[in-house]
């Protein structure tokens, strides 16, 4: 019998690689054993087109509080699930995702919840409404936001207030340009710009974007030409027409 020894050499080649690679997947997924500590936390806050009210720091100060900050902690006793039901308790925490590297590290992204606009009642209510019409407690950090003001309830600062200051905030122009939201008795809206000494006037909280589209036209071809101070009252309220009352000199 001939032995076919570079058919044997080849199968050989084969089992060795084989239980190398079963031996290199067997400890890659091996639990962290007990001398392994966490040497690092890295947090990632997602970016919004607004700042929100977390920092490292504060996610730091959270974990710390429930007493599940796992730096120097063995990884084996850290519970990245529980880790993330505690960031997630907070109301200015929309998703929050932990998991464990083998080198020690324990990574954290957070998903903020966006404040859109801060709310100041005539009521006496204060409080902000994220990007998703959810109601955010007031806090006390400070953020060039837009406010609102006026006869504003918590229904109606959900279901229209929301969608007036999303638009206006996902706008570059209209988002350097107003600076209040002012509504009216009878729940119609002004708006209040940074430049120009006039009121904006839209009416119903509804179709924002067409009425702000013929205002900045306006802008473009009426108050560059005419002055930006000329007007006090602009009203945009009805299509195809902009309403204007002049200074009183």
């Amino acid at each position: 019998m001939t032995v076919n020894w570079k058919k044997s050499l080849i199968v050989l080649c084969d089992v060795v690689i084989a239980g190398y690679l079963v031996m290199a997947v067997t400890a890659f997924n091996k639990p962290d054993a007990a001398a392994t500590h966490c040497t690092e936390v890295k947090t990632d806050i997602e970016q919004n087109i607004v700042d929100g009210f977390l920092t490292a720091d504060e996610i730091s100060k959270m974990l710390r509080q429930e007493k599940v900050y796992p730096l120097s902690l063995p990884m084996q006793d850290i519970n990245a699930r529980q880790i993330e039901e505690t960031l997630q308790k907070s109301p200015f925490v929309e998703r929050a995702e932990c998991y464990k590297t083998q080198s020690g590290h324990v990574c954290i992204q957070v998903r903020q919840r966006v404040p859109v606009v801060k709310v100041m009642a005539d009521n006496g209510e204060n409080y902000y409404i994220d990007s998703h019409a959810n109601v955010m407690p007031e806090n006390r950090y400070v953020n060039d936001l837009i406010v609102a003001t006026g006869h504003i309830s918590r229904k109606y600062a959900q279901s229209h207030l929301s969608r007036v200051a999303n638009f206006i905030m996902q706008d570059k122009f209209w988002q350097n340009q107003v600076v209040q939201i002012n509504v009216l008795p009878d729940l119609t809206v002004e708006l209040v710009p940074r430049v120009g000494d006039h009121i904006i006037y839209i009416g119903s909280p509804n179709g924002v974007d067409k009425k702000l589209e013929r205002m900045r036209k306006f802008y473009l071809y009426g108050l560059n030409k005419a002055g930006w101070n000329k007007y006090s009252y602009i009203n945009v309220e009805f299509d195809n027409q902009i309403i204007c009352k002049k200074v009183k000199k």
